[in-house]
């Protein structure tokens, strides 16, 4: 009687009660945190641009990331680049929001933000994850890593330059979730052919312009045939309208072992969020660690720069031996998306003569430095480089 009542009601407002049913009954997790799995769509504001001078979100998040900050800020201060940063807090231990959305509002207005790995220790169902929701509310659908080894560091390989560009947003990192009977738990991974076509495109245009020969879709096709499928399926489409870079794939289990065996094979490789994680561990691994490389993320409106492998570090935060190259890399690589072309120079410049030539190293690269001695040593080409040009 009470279902009859409701679908007579439902009918009076012209609405189909099957629609409300089928809403009603698709309700799940991730809609309650992001409306929707499918591409965002966002609009850019005005960004803040005062007498030359960026202002620019900065979000220590936790670990070392505080530490890693301060070390950025030192470092710019003796270049003398014309960037202002704007602290955001984020609380790991939070029960609400609110530090989220002023995140994501400041970074609406700024246009950029570097940031640390952000831990979410709340387990409650309204409480969004930090990284993914930041990823998501700005579509930030696209994410680049340059693994490229550094020739003073000792690592596994040598040699290696590769780019691995992934998709952000989607894929099994939807969160779309939900415990169908007591007991068994349902994960669905998402992958749409709109997404998919942009990181293609991305990755297509970026090998174009880079000067980049060949690109690897890395995937699952085998066993995921519509999901994964759809995801090589797009990118075979988008490969034929640039004959002149080559255009390959490979299963993502192979793939790794291609990577330990003969990483020299790969150059550029496009991939869904998780396979990104596992292949960015993976090489950062092979060429000397995860404190050595920067992340870029991208959307059409919004860019946010952070180390290239999402770990915290923790066990080491506040110790002094944290490898602080993979944010200053990330800093490097903000300022040149910004058009600070100069200022990005002379700091990477720095970083490359302590890493190969002076060989200043933290522990986890072999040696017996801490992060000071790293950051003090460029901060002493910095010095050098400055003078000179004065």
């Amino acid at each position: 009687m009470a279902l009859r009542l409701w679908l007579r009601k439902s009918s009076a407002l012209n609405t189909s009660p099957f629609a409300v049913l089928r809403k009603a009954s698709t309700l799940s997790d991730f809609e309650i945190q992001h409306k929707t799995p499918l591409q965002k769509r966002v609009s850019g504001i005005p960004k803040a641009l005062y007498g030359g001078r960026h202002t620019v979100t900065m979000l220590p998040g936790s670990g070392i990331g505080p530490e890693m900050m301060n070390y950025v800020k030192e470092v710019f201060r003796y270049a003398g680049v014309p960037v202002d940063f704007e602290d955001v807090q984020m609380d790991a231990t939070a029960e609400s929001n609110e530090d989220l959305e002023y995140a994501i509002t400041s970074i609406r207005r700024n246009g950029v933000a570097i940031k640390g790995n952000v831990e979410t220790g709340s387990m409650r169902r309204g409480v969004f994850s930090r990284n993914v929701a930041l990823r998501n509310e700005l579509d930030l659908y696209v994410n680049v890593l340059n693994c490229k080894s550094y020739p003073g560091v000792s690592a596994r390989q040598q040699g290696i330059d590769i780019v691995i560009i992934r998709q952000n947003t989607e894929g099994e990192y939807a969160m779309l979730e939900h415990e169908s009977v007591d007991g068994v738990v349902e994960s669905m991974k998402v992958v749409t052919s709109e997404n998919s076509e942009r990181v293609a495109r991305y990755a297509f245009e970026y090998a174009k312009r880079a000067g980049r020969r060949k690109i690897t879709t890395i995937h699952k096709a085998n066993i995921m045939k519509l999901s994964d499928g759809l995801f090589l399926e797009t990118s075979r489409k988008v490969a034929k309208e640039y004959p002149e870079i080559e255009h390959n794939d490979m299963i993502i289990d192979n793939c790794c072992m291609q990577l330990v065996s003969k990483p020299h094979q790969f150059d550029v490789m496009v991939m869904t969020n998780l396979y990104g994680t596992i292949v960015s561990n993976v090489v950062c691994g092979l060429v000397g660690g995860a404190g050595l490389l920067s992340g870029k993320n991208y959307g059409d409106h919004y860019a946010v720069f952070e180390p290239g492998t999402r770990n915290t570090g923790t066990s080491i935060a506040g110790k002094n031996i944290a490898n602080p190259i993979a944010m200053l890399n990330a800093a490097v690589d903000m300022l040149e998306h910004l058009g600070h072309k100069y200022h990005a120079e002379i700091i990477y410049d720095a970083i490359e003569k302590t890493i190969n030539e002076d060989r200043i190293h933290t522990p986890d690269l072999g040696g017996q430095a801490t992060s000071i001695d790293v950051v003090q040593n460029i901060i002493k080409h910095l010095q050098q480089k400055t003078r000179t040009s004065n």
